[in-house]
């Protein structure tokens, strides 16, 4: 009985929670104007910047293999698309609950067993992980002087120097204790850290390493290529690559927050590009596309790989 109230309030918390955000962000433009953007939109550029999603999908179901390989298994690579397309749409009703779908696809029609497809799908998060790491790195190196100047604008430079200086204080102290640790949650922290370093280097012992690591980062430009593409399907709406960046990586946080990022993508692109001066209307209008046109490419292909799944492994 706790159980199945703790499954309930997992899924319906996020959606209630998604729900407030959608009302919010409603409450922050006319129902009118939005829709007005909605209409006046070049669904060009935006059918431009789902082409990239989809390249991005493909992209990430062939590099599964890569994964699958040195465990001796060879799904086909309709399986492994049809997989990760259900996989997406899973995640929009209960987050993380993707992953796990994945690899059920896998075992039920290429005999893949669970717990190995599954742990590929964890080493392939650990490496999106080190990419979006990678992109947060590269935005503190492009936009450093806007960054700086954001916070010293916002914020004392004493107090910045100070709390740097404290942080990294508390971070060589955790450090310490965690290196020592032997039980308790310093050594979950611990374990968990060591798994991760291990997960990422297994990734350069692999025999297809280089395809692993080309695929890894093909995904992810094409990731910030649909971002960058559906900006000028709103007429008037210029964005500086810096820009870019930061919403984007704003839109991933969202994203990985709520469900699909349901309610939060808006809030947190429109944010983003308010940094830059960009006004409230366009750059709430803008995340409300983007957010829709995601949406509605995993929900189409994530019920359509639903249905065809069956039939494509009818003999199975």
């Amino acid at each position: 009985m706790i159980v199945s109230i703790k499954k309930i309030l997992k899924t319906s918390i996020p959606l209630i929670f998604g729900a407030v955000l959608v009302w919010y962000s409603l409450s922050k433009i006319s129902i009118n104007v939005l829709i007005g953007y909605f209409k006046e939109a070049n669904y060009e550029w935006i059918f431009l910047g789902l082409f990239f999603g989809i390249l991005s999908h493909l992209s990430r179901a062939y590099r599964w293999k890569f994964m699958l390989d040195p465990l001796g298994f060879k799904p086909r690579f309709t399986n492994s698309v049809l997989a990760v397309l259900v996989g997406y749409l899973v995640n929009l009703a209960i987050p993380r609950a993707g992953e796990v779908s994945r690899a059920f696809v896998l075992t039920n029609y290429e005999q893949i067993p669970f717990e190995k497809g599954f742990g590929t799908i964890v080493a392939e998060r650990i490496a999106d992980l080190v990419m979006m790491l990678c992109i947060i790195i590269i935005t503190l190196f492009v936009q450093f002087d806007f960054i700086y100047d954001l916070l010293t604008k916002n914020f004392d430079a004493s107090k910045i120097s100070i709390s740097l200086i404290i942080l990294t204080i508390i971070c060589y102290i955790l450090y310490f204790f965690v290196k020592k640790a032997t039980s308790g949650i310093l050594l979950k922290i611990k374990t968990f850290v060591i798994g991760l370093v291990e997960g990422v280097t297994s990734i350069f012992r692999m025999k297809n390493k280089v395809a692993f690591i080309f695929h890894t980062i093909f995904i992810w430009v094409m990731y910030v290529a649909m971002f960058w593409a559906t900006i000028p399907a709103i007429s008037g709406l210029e964005v500086p690559f810096g820009g870019v960046l930061i919403g984007f990586i704003a839109g991933g946080f969202s994203i990985a927050a709520t469900n699909g990022g349901i309610g939060l993508y808006p809030i947190a692109v429109a944010g983003a590009l308010a940094l830059f001066d960009i006004p409230s209307d366009p750059a709430t209008a803008f995340g409300w596309i983007m957010w829709t046109a995601q949406t509605a490419m995993i929900i189409i292909f994530g019920g359509l790989a639903f249905l065809f799944l069956p039939i494509y492994n009818k003999h199975k």
